[in-house]
C-alpha cells in the first residue's frame, strides 16, 4: 500500500500544533481569570453567592476541558508513535519478503552440485541482478564516475594520480562504487582523481 510520509508527518504537526494552541489559550485565559492585584478592595470579589458559584463552575468547566485537551493530547502522541512504528515495521517486513526469492535461489544455488563453474557463476550473476532490481524499484542509484568530473557531493577522493591524458579533477579510476537512494547519496563513490 503506498503511502506519503510527508503528508502524513505534515498532518501531524497541524493535528499537534492545533493542540498546542487550545492549551496555550486554556493557559492564557485561565492567567487573564486569576485575580492580578493581590491588594485588591474587597468589592471586587463578587458578593452574590450566585455569581461565586457561576464562576466556580466556569472554573471547573475550564479545568475538565484542559484535562481533556491534554489527554487527547498524550493519546494523539502516543497513537501517533504507535502508527510510525506499525509503519516501519510494514516497510521492513514488504522490504523483506522482497528479498526472499533472492534467499531461496542462493540456497539452490548452494544445494546443487558445483561441477561446472560457468553455470553456477551464471546463477549467482542472475540472483545479484535480481537484487539490484529489487534496490532500484526502492529507489537505489549508482553513482556514475565514467568520465565525471569529481564532485565532492558525490565522490570521495581518497588518491590523486597523475595522468596527462585527463584534464585535471577528472575521475580516473573507481575505487568504489556509490549509492543514492531517491537523490539522497548514502554512500559516496570512492575514488581516484587527477591532479597534474
Amino acid at each position: 500500500m503506498p503511502f506519503d510520509k510527508d503528508k502524513l508527518k505534515k498532518k501531524d504537526e497541524e493535528k499537534l500544533e492545533e493542540m498546542q494552541r487550545e492549551i496555550d489559550e486554556h493557559d492564557n485565559a485561565e492567567s487573564e481569570n486569576e485575580i492580578e492585584n493581590p491588594e485588591a478592595e474587597v468589592e471586587d470579589i463578587p458578593e452574590e453567592k450566585d455569581e461565586a458559584e457561576e464562576l466556580r463552575e466556569k472554573l471547573a468547566e475550564g479545568e475538565e476541558k484542559y484535562k481533556r485537551l491534554q489527554a487527547d493530547f498524550e493519546n494523539f502522541r502516543r497513537r501517533t508513535r504507535q502508527e510510525k512504528e506499525e509503519l516501519s515495521a510494514l516497510v521492513v517486513q514488504n522490504f523483506i519478503s522482497e528479498l526472499l526469492p533472492m534467499v531461496d535461489n542462493f540456497e539452490r544455488a548452494l544445494a546443487a552440485e558445483a561441477t561446472d563453474a560457468t553455470s553456477f557463476q551464471q546463477g549467482v550473476d542472475m540472483i545479484f541482478n535480481q537484487f539490484m532490481e529489487v534496490l532500484k524499484n526502492r529507489g537505489l542509484e549508482v553513482i556514475e564516475t565514467k568520465d565525471a568530473k569529481f564532485d565532492p557531493n558525490y565522490h570521495q577522493a581518497v588518491m590523486r594520480v597523475e595522468n596527462p591524458e585527463l584534464e585535471d579533477d577528472t575521475i580516473a579510476n573507481e575505487l568504489q562504487k556509490g549509492y543514492m537512494v531517491k537523490g539522497k547519496v548514502i554512500r559516496p563513490s570512492m575514488v581516484q582523481v587527477v591532479s597534474n
